[in-house]
């Protein structure tokens, strides 16, 4: 047993070390962690500004919806169009037309990715407060206007409030999908996240890089649910109250 116990442990010591080897290839070696934090950074900046970017888009575009009733109305028929369209096609496609003919004269390709992926999320966000809207009992609006309140207070001061409680879940799983969509922006050759690590295994040929690309994606997607899922037992708390 001795001996077969021994080859147990020097196999454990084995792999280890190798483990530590693969690590310190991917991270150490010619600095390349900062490959990893830069495109990580990057990643941040765009979600951020996307997300952003998407809400502004997104709640324009749901107060169209519920508000006007005409079918013939262009800014209803505009916002089906911009709907449909957006979640009709790809977001990586939406991505290379932007930088390829909208903004094919911009250098900022941070800027490029911020406008591709908040056009996208505001396509989705949009029917997310849209329904979140009209979940609100009409009898809030009528109340309001009872009171005096023009129909854009009435909406502002007690329909949306109302509305984001709801579609808070949705929201928030939006904010996790954009996340993980923006790793195909190195299709437009930003260093984000992901293309950092697959530059990594391009100049090392192990993936390792790509276990901690992984890694760090499913960090920040757990702490976002946690926090997301704080922010509902809050609000639960305060309608309790």
């Amino acid at each position: 047993m001795r001996p077969l116990l021994a080859i147990i442990i020097k196999g454990k010591e084995v792999m280890f070390e190798s483990l530590l080897d693969h690590l310190y290839s991917a991270l150490i070696t010619d600095s390349r962690y900062v490959l990893i934090l830069r495109g990580l950074r990057n990643t941040l900046i765009i979600t951020f500004f996307a997300l952003l970017l998407g809400l502004a888009i997104g709640l324009i575009l749901a107060i169209i919806k519920v508000t006007v009733h005409s079918r013939r109305n262009p800014l209803l028929w505009l916002a089906n169009l911009y709907t449909t369209i957006i979640r009709g096609t790809p977001v990586v496609v939406q991505l290379i037309i932007i930088n390829t003919s909208i903004m094919a004269q911009s250098n900022n390709k941070i800027l490029i990715a911020v406008i591709a992926f908040g056009i996208n999320s505001g396509a989705y966000v949009s029917e997310i407060i849209r329904g979140g809207i009209q979940s609100v009992d009409r009898g809030q609006t009528e109340a309001g206007r009872s009171l005096g309140l023009t129909g854009a207070m009435t909406m502002r001061l007690i329909v949306l409030p109302q509305a984001v409680k709801t579609v808070l879940p949705s929201l928030g799983n939006e904010f996790i999908t954009l996340l993980k969509e923006t790793s195909v922006a190195g299709y437009v050759a930003i260093s984000d996240l992901t293309k950092a690590g697959d530059t990594i295994v391009s100049r090392t040929f192990d993936p390792t890089a790509m276990y901690l690309v992984a890694l760090v994606y499913l960090v920040l997607v757990v702490g976002l649910t946690a926090l997301l899922s704080l922010m509902e037992r809050r609000l639960a708390r305060n309608d309790l109250r």
